[in-house]
């Protein structure tokens, strides 16, 4: 296995594991937003920029939902 290879098995094992805990708290979404970006990152480093494209959406998603879930929590 290559680091690029690496690189995106944690990304998206990363994802797969906060997406799991985001009931848990705001904090596991943002890892989410972040494991996105990281999963984007990879696919346009691995020539895969639909990949890239659709990871990075997720990432936007993502962190308005951590933006949302923290305002609720300060309510």
């Amino acid at each position: 296995m290559d680091a690029l290879t690496i690189f995106g098995l944690f990304a998206v094992t990363a994802m797969l594991v906060c997406y799991a805990l985001e009931e848990r708290g705001a904090h596991f979404i943002l890892g989410f937003a972040v494991a996105c970006g990281l999963g984007s990152a990879y696919g346009f480093l691995q020539g895969a920029w639909p990949f890239g494209v659709v990871e990075a959406i997720w990432a936007g998603v993502a962190l308005r939902r951590w933006h949302r879930a923290r305002q609720s929590f300060r309510a």
